[in-house]
């Protein structure tokens, strides 16, 4: 069975369609990722997902439980993070508490510390800004705090929306291994990214929007070295 299941996804912006039907699933352990041009739809597809926007018409399927109409915050509870675009880290508190915020919905203190040593680990320059406020991280570093504060959660699935937008190509590398050990370790991965080829090569499935609608998907590899895909987005 699908860990999350999207069926007939209808989003509309005032009179404009900008999801136009979309179905896809994704399964227990996968790297799924979500590759378009700019203005494709892939931020609204998470961004519904994840309760932020209301969907004209659908069904988003979570764990067997029909999640459309309900509320970001619950669907946290339920396992779903949402590591958003731009990154949307809480400037003026520190790295920890930026972290904790993360857990707010956890009650258990030893797990929660837990929690917090296996993200350090993750993410060592994290633990060495700890006290510091979060907006004066570099755009890399604020990245892993968007990451890390998501993964406090402990959530079974990760939704993560343009990671590498902005970032040096060391910093790009550095995120991309890090989703990729996540999964390794058992997190499922939902991925949203304008860097085709990057999210090609960690991904097992993709699925190819194109304004609204997907145009493509299948295995990754496949995708890697389809001339429609090598033409419109990785630059061959």
């Amino acid at each position: 069975m699908a860990m999350l299941e999207v069926m007939d996804l209808k989003v509309y912006y005032g009179m404009i369609q900008a999801i136009k039907g979309v179905s896809f699933e994704v399964n227990k352990g996968e790297v799924i990722a979500l590759i378009g041009a700019n203005g494709a739809g892939k931020t609204t597809i998470l961004q519904t997902i994840t309760g932020l926007i209301r969907p004209q018409n659908g069904k988003i399927i979570f764990k067997g439980k029909d999640i459309t109409k309900m509320p970001g915050y619950k669907t946290v509870g339920m396992g779903m993070a949402h590591v958003p675009e731009g990154r949307r880290v809480f400037a003026h508190l520190s790295v920890l508490d930026n972290l904790k915020m993360g857990a707010y919905t956890r009650k258990d203190k030893n797990e929660i510390e837990e929690s917090l040593k296996m993200v350090y680990e993750r993410f060592p320059r994290l633990e060495e800004r700890k006290s510091q406020p979060a907006g004066t991280l570099s755009g890399g570093e604020q990245q892993m705090l968007a990451m890390g504060r998501a993964l406090m959660s402990k959530p079974d699935i990760l939704l993560m929306d343009e990671p590498s937008m902005g970032l040096s190509p060391i910093f790009v590398n550095e995120i991309f291994d890090i989703t990729e050990k996540v999964s390794k370790e058992g997190t499922t991965v939902l991925l949203v990214e304008q860097n085709a080829k990057k999210a090609l090569s960690i991904a097992d499935r993709a699925y190819v929007l194109e304004t609204g609608n997907i145009a493509l998907s299948g295995n990754a590899k496949d995708l890697m070295n389809n001339e429609q895909v090598k033409k419109a987005y990785l630059g061959e």
